[in-house]
């Protein structure tokens, strides 16, 4: 039985579908052989008799037109096959070994081998001719695909592929030329990958389409963006249209060169034309959508993505946990962590960091404290700037013995040491449950430690001291700030206004000198509620230019702190007045809210004398409605906060003991805290009540 075991010699095509970054090699598509350059008779080959290395199979059948299994011999190209023929070999055969040896698997592996063989060799012409001399004098084209496909030395590399160019004389050199780009890809070395194109062009040989897919991806690997652009921009000089691959891979190029318009664009026409996106570009476009502050797409690219079939990578978990933490989604956050557990990726640095930002703002306390345990029992090291994210957490929730126990690592860490920000914390912290001690203490462990005290150290002691009612401490903290050159801000002459409402009376006069030199029109409002002068048309225009000219995200505390300070000097008309502002300019909303059920006074954002005056005013509608003839709903409602912060406690256990003083018909729902509510005919015959003379005169 006399016939040729033969592979066909490769169609290659240049309708390359994968994306530029693949180093693998194609593990779906099939290759034939023709047989006038790929065969042999079955006892004769150009190489030595090395092809044993098949294990028995129960049975196999050789195809005449023997496909390459799993394999493709030129990167980022598409093939197909032909109809098979197959011939079964009978494994018990004297001859089946003999054919196993001949099989194309076996000829592959003996390639494969050569190229291993070149990567550890030395760079010079004689060592890499004779590992090649094993291919025989005329060593096929195929073979030299695959060697130079499956190298990984650029050096080595460069030598062979001078080597089969002077052996084969192809017609073809741009496909040689092209799997050596690739080794030079592998080795993230673009410089080389230049040199080669230049040598390219010295010989004559034109690029493809696939040269500048390779080298346009070496440089998004070696994290070259304007280097891809650059050769992308060559491409019509070549006569090269870039086709969808290419174009997906800038993308990526555009993003990380911050041309966000031309991302975008490239982005819309990949969607519609359903072009294939590889994980590198979708990890970009989720960055570029959360730098814009865009985080409902940035997170749909995330789902697009995996609809897609493509599988989120270490870094697309991280860019998406960073964009949700920004965000501030921490359960989305938790969500997309437990994903990335659960499809068995391990979390690395920069995953814990992202976690720790996203929980330490979020003030999600207990998650943000069992991630820094658990990097700390995997040995990883915070910096600076985490432990500061841990330690404002602590901060503003008020956890003193966390925060204690993260400083006392902090400064036995070797990778970093505390900063201004690290001190401005922990002063913070004493400074909130008024122990001027420990917040003095941390001052001074700053001062030796070269730190100034900034605007928000000084803001913090000066909270501190009033708490304490150290008012002289006040004053010397005051004087200190000026002294450093430091202009006082909004937040901290709010800081110095709180101050006065736990200040006594004959002391004001102290800190009304302070606010006049840090904000003359606060200073201005301030006096003429302390000393009831001036005319009151002057001091609503006074108090509505304040509020003006100070920043949007303190105007409610501000208010607060004046109708706070108008109620303890008891001026409940000035308090009314300036609750009257704040709604009129929209810094309280929502405070009265009617239906047809229930009429509701809700005090939840609310100081205790801004909730005092508004329960007011309240009372004094509700009696003007009943007046008009109004009728009032079955239910009338107060709520003060559902509890879960101490302010809101204190809020509530105030109002209940202010309600039993004004013998109001009130009483704290069981089941919704921080609610009070009470019937219409309890209501109306308590308003009627006090309409009386009696109650009057009370």
């Amino acid at each position: 039985m006399a016939f040729h075991l033969s592979s066909s010699h490769s169609h290659i095509c240049h309708d390359h579908h994968h994306h530029p970054l693949s180093n693998s090699l194609c593990s779906s598509r099939i290759v034939q052989f023709t047989p006038s350059l790929f065969s042999w008779p079955p006892k004769i080959f150009n190489h030595p008799p090395k092809l044993n290395s098949l294990s028995a199979q129960p049975r196999f059948s050789l195809s005449l037109q023997d496909p390459v299994p799993q394999k493709s011999l030129y990167p980022d190209e598409e093939t197909t096959s032909s109809t098979k023929n197959y011939i079964w070999v009978n494994p018990k055969s004297p001859r089946a070994s003999e054919f196993r040896q001949q099989s194309y698997d076996a000829r592959y592996s003996f390639l494969t081998k050569i190229a291993q063989s070149l990567d550890s060799s030395n760079p010079t012409e004689i060592d890499v001719s004779m590992v090649l001399s094993s291919l025989g004098d005329k060593p096929l084209e195929q073979d030299a695909v695959i060697v130079l496909n499956n190298m990984k030395n650029p050096e080595t590399a460069l030598l062979a592929l001078k080597y089969f160019l002077q052996k084969l004389k192809s017609k073809r050199d741009v496909i040689l030329y092209n799997v050596t780009l690739k080794v030079y890809r592998k080795s993230r070395n673009l410089d080389g990958a230049e040199m080669l194109f230049g040598e390219m062009l010295e010989r004559g040989v034109k690029p493809d389409n696939i040269t500048f897919s390779t080298i346009i991806s070496c440089a998004r690997l070696c994290s070259l963006p304007d280097k891809a652009l650059e050769w992308f921009e060559k491409m019509p000089q070549f006569g090269c249209e870039p086709d969808d691959v290419i174009q997906s891979a800038m993308i990526d190029v555009y993003g990380r060169l911050g041309n966000i318009d031309m991302t975008l664009s490239l982005y819309d026409q990949a969607r519609r034309e359903k072009w294939r996106i590889d994980v590198v570009t979708f990890s970009t476009l989720i960055k570029i959508y959360s730098t814009l502050g865009d985080f409902h797409k940035a997170f749909n690219v995330y789902e697009e993505m995996k609809v897609l079939g493509m599988k989120p990578n270490l870094t697309v978990y991280n860019t998406v946990l960073d964009a949700m933490g920004k965000a501030k989604r921490p359960w989305q956050v938790k969500t997309v962590a437990k994903e990335m557990m659960k499809n068995g990726i391990a979390p690395n640095w920069p995953t814990y960091a992202a976690l720790l930002r996203a929980y330490g703002k979020a003030r999600y306390a207990e998650d943000a404290l069992d991630v820094y345990r658990e990097m700390k029992g995997k040995g990883l090291e915070l910096n600076v700037v985490l432990y500061n994210t841990l330690l404002a957490m602590c901060a503003d929730i008020g956890y003193t013995d966390q925060a204690i126990e993260i400083f006392e690592d902090l400064k036995r860490s070797e990778t970093c040491q505390p900063d201004s920000w690290t001190y401005s914390s922990l002063i913070t912290i004493y400074s909130c449950s008024g122990n001027v001690s420990e917040a003095e203490r941390m001052l001074n462990e700053m001062l030796e430690a070269g730190f100034e005290p900034n605007i928000f150290v000084l803001t913090s002691l000066i909270q501190c001291y009033g708490k304490a009612n150290q008012i002289d401490d006040v004053l010397r903290t005051f004087d200190r700030l000026l002294e450093l050159g430091i202009t006082p801000d909004d937040r901290f002459c709010g800081c110095l206004l709180n101050v006065m409402n736990q200040t006594p009376k004959e002391e004001l006069g102290k800190l009304v000198r302070c606010i006049e030199k840090a904000n003359p029109k606060l200073g201005y409002v301030v006096k003429q509620l302390i000393e009831k002068e001036g005319d009151d048309s002057v001091f609503k225009q006074e108090a509505t230019e304040l509020i003006d000219t100070i920043s949007t995200d303190v105007r409610k505390a501000y208010c607060n702190c004046l109708i706070d300070l108008c109620v303890n000097l008891n001026r409940l008309d000035k308090a009314c007045e300036l609750l009257e502002l704040g709604l009129t300019l929209e810094i309280y909303t929502a405070i009265q809210s009617k239906s047809p059920t229930q009429w509701s006074l809700n005090l939840k954002s609310l100081s205790l004398g801004a909730a005092l005056t508004a329960l007011h005013i309240w009372m004094s509608d509700l009696s003007k409605a009943l007046d008009n003839g109004e009728e009032l709903p079955p239910l009338l409602g107060i709520n003060t906060g559902h509890g879960k912060h101490n302010a809101d406690k204190g809020l509530a256990s105030v109002f209940a003991a202010h309600l039993r003083e004004l013998n109001a018909p009130f009483h704290e729902a069981p089941d919704k805290g921080g609610w009070f509510f009470t019937t219409k005919i309890a209501a109306v015959s308590w308003l009627e009540l006090r309409k009386s003379p009696e109650s009057i005169a009370a």
